[in-house]
């Protein structure tokens, strides 16, 4: 087997591992890269293959930056299977045409207001293009062999860290590579624990918590405390979230709060149509999550659903107290970008971070200080609370993704750390070489490997 490191190495997005194994060609996910422009700049570069010659891609999860370039693969000439579980599938059918709509609607926002310098600004993928990419689209269940031919077949686990999260076994003539996926945390909130790491030769690994260690406090208690403070200056809070996954964990932990009347009953906007429809998908696959029907039903009545841009227009003109949960996660992009904009200049309010802020996004800017931020071509001063929740991440962080790597009965032959900043992937690399004793290392952008 030959591995070649397409993305995600050295940076936490663009998940992309092209496999050859016998005479196949295997995609293991196929995500988009975010944050600081060069590495956004990368989606636009032709690939280093030719997306026809690809047999079968291969799927860990459904966030965007393990899927978000399926459209433009589809539209390039792939003809094969995109295998996953059914609600990487499902979710995957909410979140790639959503993500191809956005993309026209800010190429179409910035051709009118004059924001690009390319004439005209254009979408990577539309809408319609998404859609197309859905049909090639094939669900397996966790546990089973599935034979690719050539004597190369695939197995996908459970990895816990959203709704149909998988690690990835491929295995070839005896011998086995195991991506782990993104990584959940043993007792997550609303996700079951991952499944025991398979038996691994050769073994890709996250890193995107590779450098710390969750808080071990209560997120209620800390989620309390910001809602109050702002609710007592009148502010709205803005939550960007990621919509599927930590939106409902967010909406779960305010049901919490409001039934046990630790915080007052302001009105609740969820500004996100694929966070509602994510929702919704939660009760279609109760085995793989710690909720019950009635839990479900609780957490999506805590919100009231925002379906049309004229009414998202119009939450920025209310005034506080409220809370407005919308995408998305990083503030890169979607209808939270127009809410920052309109109410991060007053001191009352406070913008909320839920989850993992990757460098050159917004998100991280306001987390480390920033006191203004670019939004639609002109700066816009950040005089808002600006707080952080980190212990409702989906990803273990190190202690936990060490925790998951001990189980393996064989130590691997070599251990690829992956899916990390820098300095957490190089952190991961020295947790695994002290703690495990084992063989591990950072792959370089565009490295290709012969696994021997």
């Amino acid at each position: 087997m030959e591995i070649e490191f397409l993305g995600a190495a050295g940076t936490v997005t663009g998940s992309k591992y092209l496999v050859r194994a016998g005479d196949k060609k295997i995609l293991v996910d196929c995500g988009l890269f975010q944050g600081f422009k060069q590495l956004r700049l990368r989606n636009w570069s032709a690939v280093n293959f030719n997306p026809a010659d690809i047999d079968v891609v291969v799927l860990t999860h459904a966030h965007l930056d393990h899927t978000g370039y399926l459209p433009v693969l589809v539209r390039d000439g792939f003809a094969g299977k995109i295998l996953c579980t059914a609600a990487t599938r499902d979710l995957c059918g909410i979140l790639l045409p959503d993500s191809g709509r956005l993309q026209e609607e800010e190429a179409s926002f910035a051709n009118r207001h004059g924001l690009s310098k390319h004439k005209p600004a254009l979408a990577l993928y539309t809408e319609q293009q998404a859609l197309q990419s859905l049909q090639h689209f094939s669900p397996i269940a966790f546990g089973v062999d599935v034979d690719l031919g050539d004597g190369v077949s695939v197995q996908l686990s459970p990895a816990g860290h959203m709704l149909g999260a998988a690690s990835v076994r491929l295995a070839h003539k005896g011998k086995s590579l195991v991506f782990s996926g993104d990584l959940g945390r043993p007792n997550d909130l609303l996700m079951v624990p991952p499944a025991p790491i398979p038996q691994a030769d050769w073994l890709v690994v996250e890193s995107t918590y590779g450098n710390r260690r969750h808080d071990p406090g209560d997120p209620r208690q800390i989620l309390e405390q910001v809602l109050n403070r702002t609710f007592d200056r009148n502010g709205v809070v803005v939550i960007p979230s990621f919509a599927v996954g930590r939106a409902q964990t967010v909406m779960y932990l305010i049901h919490q709060l409001k039934r046990e009347r630790r915080i007052p009953d302001v009105p609740v906007f969820l500004n996100s149509p694929m966070a509602t429809d994510a929702t919704r998908v939660f009760l279609d696959h109760a085995g793989e999550h710690r909720l019950s029907k009635a839990e479900c039903d609780a957490m999506r009545a805590v919100a009231k659903i925002v379906t049309t841009p004229e009414e998202s227009k119009r939450l920025n003109q209310k005034k506080g107290p409220m809370i407005i949960i919308a995408g998305s996660g990083m503030a890169t992009g979607g209808r939270v970008v127009h809410h920052l904009k309109a109410f991060i200049p007053d001191a009352r309010n406070t913008v909320l971070f839920v989850g993992y802020q990757a460098g050159g996004t917004r998100g991280a800017a306001m987390v480390a200080g920033a006191k203004e931020i670019k939004i639609h071509g002109e700066y816009v001063p950040v005089r808002a609370e600006v707080a952080s929740i980190d212990n409702i991440s989906g990803h273990a962080d190190y202690t936990e993704i060490l925790d998951w790597l001990q189980q393996a009965g064989n130590p691997p032959r070599q251990v690829f750390v992956t899916h990390g900043e820098a300095d957490a992937a190089d952190a991961m690399r020295l947790h695994i070489e002290e703690r495990l004793k084992w063989d591990a290392r950072v792959p370089e952008h565009l490295e290709q490997v012969v696994l021997r």
